[in-house]
């Protein structure tokens, strides 16, 4: 009985990339140029840019990224061929976004938000590897992640993916305009947006009824706020654009802790994507987190 699910739990923990061969046309040269706002959409910087230096675009890696399972380290992306990404292929990247397999087939652990990656188009999955490919090299690998058993037991994540784990592309919605299916797209695919501003379960894993209704950061030490028309309603669809831009809030506050680091990404984005993203934020229903009320 032991055995048997024990090597049910085996199988069913194995990590299954997405292309797990080669893919025609998925290695075709892809646009650096169109895939600057992918980098700068879907956060890059944030936590995979080199801790203790200025420049967003050396993506060494390294920073602690504290967790209630323990502290990860978002690894080095750069170009760099030994210890970055440089002698990855599209499929590798696709993978890992898509998939949240690595090229060795391992789960990357779910701090790496491909839970919302996987929705990417594989257009930009290309560009993107177009635009991480004319960035500086950067030498040097980051420390193993500091994780107790058994949340160290990386194979586990297969069995979480089971549960929290929905792979596929965002389709159009023929009914709404362009712009807010652009802002979709942006939101929960790039942007990833309810990674943070949603509450969580003991797993881990979204509460699909508080849905960007907000949530404890994941650090534990603050609240990220309700970003649906119950915790905004109050704000204007300029209001949202102008966040997205300079940070600044209605009330004349300026966002801070981890979302400083997105607002500079946003705010290097065309404009029609920020008003695509406030479009699309501000049809979300309206929704109430437990854990956003414990910040008030």
């Amino acid at each position: 009985m032991i055995i048997g699910t024990a090597a049910g739990a085996w199988v069913l923990s194995a990590a299954r990339p997405m292309f797990p061969a080669a893919v025609a046309g998925l290695e075709e040269a892809g646009d650096a140029v169109r895939g600057k706002p992918v980098f700068d959409a879907a956060d890059c910087a944030s936590c995979h840019a080199s801790p203790g230096q200025p420049d967003h675009l050396r993506l060494g890696g390294g920073m602690a990224l504290a967790s209630p399972f323990g502290t990860l380290y978002p690894p080095n992306i750069s170009p760099d061929p030994v210890d970055g990404i440089g002698r990855w292929s599209a499929r590798d990247l696709a993978n890992a976004l898509l998939s949240g397999v690595s090229p060795s087939w391992t789960h990357y652990y779910p701090a790496f938000p491909y839970t919302s990656f996987t929705h990417m188009r594989l257009d930009d999955v290309r560009d993107l590897l177009a635009y991480l490919r004319t960035l500086p090299p950067v030498s040097g690998r980051t420390p193993p992640h500091d994780l107790p058993f058994p949340f160290s037991i990386r194979r586990s994540v297969g069995l979480w993916k089971r549960l929290y784990f929905t792979p596929g592309a965002i389709q159009p919605v023929p009914s709404r305009g362009a712009e807010w299916n652009r802002g979709r797209y942006l939101v929960e695919a790039l942007g990833h947006c309810a990674e943070c501003h949603s509450p969580r379960d003991m797993l881990g894993g979204i509460k699909s009824s508080g849905r960007y209704g907000g949530g404890q950061d994941q650090e534990g030490v603050g609240y990220d706020p309700n970003i649906t028309p119950a915790g905004i309603g109050h704000w204007s669809r300029a209001d949202l654009i102008g966040m997205l831009t300079d940070g600044m809030t209605p009330d004349l506050r300026v966002v801070g802790g981890s979302m400083r680091p997105v607002v500079e990404n946003t705010a290097r984005l065309p404009a029609p994507d920020r008003a695509a993203i406030a479009s699309y934020i501000m049809s979300l229903p309206p929704r109430h987190s437990p854990d956003a009320v414990r910040e008030r």
